[in-house]
């Protein structure tokens, strides 16, 4: 049939890449950014949920603890300021020989000191001096490094000592004031403890101070700690079960579609394969399907490339034989006659080896034309006016006239390329010329597509038609179904399969068919090329 033009199918239709959304960084809708975010989110929230309970609860016990102190040491004071340890008239004074009887015989509860200090600030007693309490840690052997240096060690020179009788100098100090002191500090041996210093009154006198020591702040601390662990841990078992998912859905995935991309560069393999990553739902899966439907794509565009170049081999041999045939049989002829035919065949087969390397380069080219081609509006009511008027300003000898009947709205717009899809409707002329008898004539009717929505661009001619089972062979490369009376050669059979490329590039259809009358005779051959008004495709 026809001469026509196409490539490979697995060529056809390739977007160009430049005309692809970029992909843009997403969150939100990303289902594994989601997850590895939720669960770092989380271990972050456990820990800073437990450290904030935590630490009300360290700052209630310790509240707690000042309270209970404060109401024992406020009890204590009452009851040595109304017993009988005063002494001194009009000015009452602590009886210093009778608090240190009062403390021996007054319950201290263990891990609390309680201790006096008269109103100038001097201490007076302490129930450790006068109970059979030890407190502190058992002492070290003796003759070790450390009692030695225990011995050799100077308390009143020891800041730390220092530091604490300075801290409990002020607070008594502020106590006799007549208000009681609620203090956090740390004691002579570097514990920290709850103090409270309450005034010893009698009447209104201040006669001195008492102070109440609970040295359990340590332990206090210490189960705030141990109370923190269970939250610590759940926050490292999240961190490490984020890691291990990260491992395990990102990282392994990631490391195999590496290694399988190596594979196919180091091994020429034609496809990759990842049955168990593309049935995932994240950008994992995404990536092993767009890999995959990568390399099918290569190995579909190397299979094609070389069927072309086995299809284009055998199209040249055949003129190849040809002429050197001839030229073996030009020194053996005699007659004129038969030299001037022989000539006229070799001229044949040199125009038909020319318009063939000239069709097969054309169609080599296409599709890097198609990459590079940026998609742009145009106006088919102009393209087609533009095509058919070469055709009318510059008819051919003998050739039918082709006649345009826009059906469309003008302008009819779509995104495409003008000069490939101008190809198109040329091949699809020159093919419709090639058939059409004497008095005939080729019809290019152009109309909105009911079915799509996009735009129809219908060829007709009054030729013989399109063999029944030929309707789609048509469009394979190298395929030519000439009448009877045809010059041989005149056509490469590339230009239909190039028509094919160049519309499915476009995200459209072409199609062939025969037109038939009331009797249903064949009246000649339809092709219809149905194009999308946005441009899908490209």
């Amino acid at each position: 049939m026809a001469s026509a033009i196409d490539t490979a199918r697995a060529e056809a239709g390739t977007p160009a890449t430049e005309d692809r959304p970029r992909p843009r960084l997403r969150l939100v809708g990303s289902r594994l950014g989601a997850l590895i975010l939720i669960l770092n989110l989380l271990s972050l929230l456990i820990l800073f949920g437990g450290a904030l309970a935590l630490n009300e609860w360290r700052r209630g016990l310790v509240e707690a603890r000042q309270e209970s102190l404060l109401s024992q040491a406020e009890l204590l004071a009452n009851v040595l300021g109304e017993l009988e340890i005063t002494q001194g008239e009009p000015r009452p004074i602590l009886d210093e020989l009778e608090v240190p009887k009062w403390l021996r015989d007054t319950f201290i509860p263990s891990g609390q000191r309680a201790s006096v200090h008269n109103a100038d600030g001097l201490f007076v007693a302490d129930s450790y001096q006068v109970s059979d309490q030890i407190p502190g840690r058992p002492l070290p052997p003796i003759g070790s490094r450390e009692m030695e240096r225990m011995e050799a060690a100077d308390p009143a020179s020891d800041p730390d000592v220092e530091r604490a009788r300075a801290e409990l100098a002020r607070e008594v100090e502020a106590a006799l004031g007549g208000e009681p002191q609620v203090n956090l500090r740390r004691s002579e041996t570097g514990e920290r403890l709850v103090s409270v210093s309450v005034p010893i009154r009698h009447v209104r006198q201040v006669l001195g101070v008492l102070t109440l020591e609970a040295a359990d702040v340590d332990a206090i601390l210490a189960a705030q700690r141990a109370a923190l662990m269970p939250f610590a841990l759940v926050a490292l078992a999240v961190s490490l079960l984020s890691s291990l998912m990260l491992h395990l859905f990102v990282a392994r995935p990631i490391m195999r579609l590496s290694a399988a991309a190596d594979q196919v560069r180091m091994q020429r393999a034609r496809a990759i394969s990842f049955p168990d990553l593309e049935g995932r739902r994240d950008e994992i899966g995404d990536l092993a399907r767009s890999l995959e439907t990568m390399t099918t794509t290569l190995s579909e565009r190397m299979d094609a490339i070389e069927r072309f170049a086995a299809d284009v081999s055998h199209e040249i041999k055949n003129p190849l034989t040809s002429i050197r045939s001839a030229l073996e049989t030009l020194d053996l002829v005699k007659t004129p006659e038969q030299r001037d035919r022989l000539t006229a065949l070799l001229q044949n087969d040199v125009r038909r080896l020319d318009r063939l390397i000239t069709d097969i380069s054309n169609a080599s080219r296409l599709d890097a034309e198609l990459a590079r081609d940026r998609l742009r509006p145009l106006d088919l009511n102009v393209l087609l006016s533009e095509v058919i008027g070469v055709y009318r300003d510059a008819p051919r000898r003998d050739a039918a006239p082709v006649v345009f009947a826009p059906g469309a709205p003008s302008p009819a717009r779509m995104a495409g390329r003008d000069g490939p899809l101008g190809q198109v409707f040329r091949n699809l002329i020159d093919n419709a010329l090639s058939f059409s008898p004497a008095g005939g004539s080729v019809r290019v009717a152009l109309s909105r597509d009911d079915e799509g929505g996009g735009w129809r661009v219908v060829v007709e001619d009054d030729g013989p038609g399109i063999p029944a089972d030929n309707l789609e062979t048509v469009f394979e490369r190298f395929y030519t179904s000439r009448p009877k009376g045809t010059a041989f050669g005149g056509n490469s059979g590339l230009g239909l399969s190039i028509v094919r490329q160049i519309v499915e590039a476009h995200g459209g259809r072409v199609w062939a068919e025969n037109r038939v009358d009331d009797e249903a005779r064949t009246t000649g051959a339809r092709f219809t090329v149905v194009l999308p008004v946005a441009g899908t495709r490209g």
